[in-house]
Formats: structure tokens, sequence, C-alpha cells
């Protein structure tokens, strides 16, 4: 799977933080340090709307997910070989 051979070459630690400001109030989880071309993130982050079940982007190597979902986020990225942890 492409997330499985974008572990391989992350970077050491994926960060996932969790955002409320300058967002209407609105939060959003956002993952960063992926070392991934344009057209892998995006595939990673459909891969991860769809298993979070929200909406989302990805650009400037982040994945910007809707809401709350650091947990199951951080429990996907650790399933498919990523280091990951929650800021």
């Amino acid at each position: 799977a492409p997330a499985d051979a974008l572990a391989q070459q992350a970077k050491p630690m994926v960060n996932i933080v969790l955002e409320k400001k300058g967002r209407a109030g609105k939060q959003a989880t956002i993952i960063t340090e992926l070392l991934a071309d344009d057209d892998a993130l995006k595939q990673l982050a459909s891969e991860l709307k769809q298993h979070c079940g929200t909406g989302g982007s990805a650009r400037g190597g982040e994945i910007l997910l809707q809401g709350d979902c650091r947990d199951k986020a951080l429990q996907w990225l650790r399933e498919r070989g990523f280091k990951a942890r929650i800021i």
C-alpha cells in the first residue's frame, strides 16, 4: 500500500497536533513532518480521511483533518509503520 511505502521514507517522528485557533472556533487535527511528494500526500490524506470519517486536505507537507481525530490518526499511522506522537 502507498502508506506503507511512505512510512519507510518518513522522518523519524510524525507529529499530530490539535489546532483550535484561527478556524472560527472549529477544531482541526494537523499531521506534520511527513516527507512525501504531493501525490503521495494526497493519497495518504484520502486514506486517513476515510478511516477517520471526516473531511480534510493535504498541502505543504501537512495533512489537515476536520475535528479532533488525534487518537484515530495515531493508531492508523502506527499500524502502517509510521512513528507518530500526539503533541
